[in-house]
């Protein structure tokens, strides 16, 4: 059994901009050295989060249109009070997207389903620069 924690940045716009970052959780599982187990994909920060979707256009829209039902951007936050950066949307969307997915992996490849990608949403209302954390525990 071994553990092998890797990590990359990713450049977003925020506004829950989608960016597809199962080629980077691959090549983290590749590199490893391990064969079968699972893999953590984690974000740093409050405001992002990581989830799966088909990534093409028509499902990405739908994902940002039903956050914006839930967690508008123009709805009065108490976080915005507060601090008064105007991101109080985003701190929510993070929280429902969720800030890590676990995903398992053998013969060092992915299980995942055939239309089926990992995605970073950052929720911020601005661009970031985000560090991914992969964690992977296998053997």
């Amino acid at each position: 059994m071994g553990v092998v924690t890797d990590r990359f940045k990713v450049k977003t716009k925020g506004f829950s901009d989608v960016v597809d970052i199962t080629p980077r959780v691959a090549k983290a599982i590749s590199g490893s050295g391990l064969a079968a187990g699972i893999a953590l994909v984690f974000v740093s920060g409050s405001t992002a989060g990581i989830t799966t979707i088909e990534f093409e256009s028509g499902a990405v829209s739908d994902l940002q249109r039903a956050l914006e039902q839930l967690a508008p951007q123009d709805r009065d936050y108490a976080h915005n009070a507060r601090w008064g950066d105007g991101n109080g949307f985003s701190h929510v969307r993070a929280a429902l997207t969720g800030a890590g997915f676990s995903v398992p992996f053998a013969e060092g490849r992915l299980l995942l389903g055939a239309w089926q990608q990992i995605v970073l949403m950052d929720h911020d209302n601005r661009s970031r620069e985000r560090e991914v954390v992969v964690q992977i525990v296998g053997e």
